[in-house]
């Protein structure tokens, strides 16, 4: 019964890709957006630093507000020198970006811990949120992970309900038996 199922699941998923290539052929997958769109992901670099750490800050700002919190969240607290860190080696996080226009507008970023793959970080300038880059973002960050992952990994605010649906409908699922940083929820998804 359970190979039914995925079956179905994958049909399912197969169609709505079709779907939305037909209709917002902007959002088409694999790594990188259409060249139509102006979208375009690509690996972040040290010169990104500056337009980051702003997207960032006003990111995680409408996190702080939907939190009722200022402190205690790292994205706002981090300095320029924190980002270039994050960008050169530090943690082993790999960085992708999103121009449109030669302006910085999204961000998502992943490594590896044995078999699961972390997504961290996905920010879409607050101007084109709903628009579906944060799709293409988590789609993107899924396609990059590499060999021998089985499954990935996030966390969100816990007051975040918007974007904890872009997630669930991402094939998340929040996890209660996963500890995350404090004010925030964990979800995973196995990898197919």
């Amino acid at each position: 019964m359970q190979d039914g199922r995925g079956t179905i699941a994958r049909w399912r998923h197969e169609e709505s890709v079709r779907r939305t290539a037909a209709r917002r052929p902007d959002l088409r997958h694999p790594g990188t957006v259409a060249p139509e769109s102006g979208w375009e992901v690509v690996p972040a670099t040290r010169g990104d630093a500056g337009e980051l750490l702003t997207l960032q800050r006003a990111c995680w700002l409408q996190e702080a507000l939907a939190l009722d919190v200022l402190r205690g969240i790292p994205p706002l607290e981090e300095t320029l020198e924190d980002v270039v860190a994050g960008l050169t080696g530090r943690g082993d996080w790999q960085t992708w970006v999103v121009r449109r226009a030669g302006r910085l507008v999204g961000s998502v970023r992943g490594r590896r811990h044995d078999d699961v793959w972390h997504v961290g970080r996905l920010m879409v300038a607050p101007d084109l949120q709903g628009q579906g880059l944060g799709r293409v973002l988590l789609e993107h960050a899924q396609a990059v992970a590499p060999d021998g992952v089985t499954s990935f990994e996030l966390f969100t605010g816990h007051a975040s309900r918007d974007n904890q649906r872009m997630y669930r409908k991402a094939g998340f699922r929040l996890r209660p038996d996963i500890e995350g940083p404090p004010l925030t929820v964990v979800l995973t998804k196995r990898r197919r």
